[in-house]
């Protein structure tokens, strides 16, 4: 069932910690000198992100070439859903030409402390690691007929490159809920 993703109140800041990749090399969230940076949490199997991913990707390259940091999060519990652990990260990445760092949230942490609740979910932070836009993609679903376009996000971007402020509201973001790991 898709879950759509609450308000974030701009201006919350970017936390300066490390995740793994999928390797196990810790890689920091933020970049220093870079523009902007994007913060994606995606996952493997969920068909809202595999809608995306290929796009996503063009987008994301586009972006890091000036100067957009872009960081995938996968927070998903991988006892539960092991298609999104190292080794289906490592083949979505080749799968949708995703060459910025794809990151693991092992213990959910990261996403609980951005209030992530589904995938994908875009947060982006300007230069100062300042939120500046949290939501959707673009208006498309898998099943809704509307073109892929990615729109919000660019906009989003290029918004923020400019050092213009991104208008509310934001289009929140709608997809699979981020799979929790179990509480004992």
């Amino acid at each position: 069932m898709a879950t759509e993703s609450p308000d974030t109140p701009l201006g919350f800041v970017l936390p300066d910690v490390s995740l793994p990749d999928s390797s196990g090399d810790l890689v920091s969230v933020r970049s220093e000198g870079a523009v902007a940076t994007l913060i994606a949490f995606v996952c493997n199997h969920c068909p809202y992100v595999k809608h995306v991913e290929g796009l996503f990707g063009e987008v994301a390259s586009s972006y890091m070439a000036k100067g957009v940091a872009i960081r995938g999060i996968v927070s998903n519990d991988v006892e539960s859903y092991p298609e999104d652990g190292p080794e289906g990260m490592k083949d979505q990445a080749s799968r949708a030409g995703w060459t910025f760092p794809y990151l693991q949230d092992r213990d959910q942490s990261f996403a609980k402390h951005l209030g992530a609740v589904c995938t994908p979910d875009f947060f982006l932070f300007d230069r100062d690691n300042v939120l500046v836009y949290r939501g959707a993609f673009d208006e498309s679903s898998p099943k809704n007929g509307v073109p892929l376009t990615g729109d919000h996000l660019t906009r989003a971007l290029d918004l923020t490159l400019e050092g213009v402020e991104v208008p509310l509201p934001h289009r929140r973001a709608i997809g699979c809920s981020i799979k929790w790991i179990p509480q004992a």
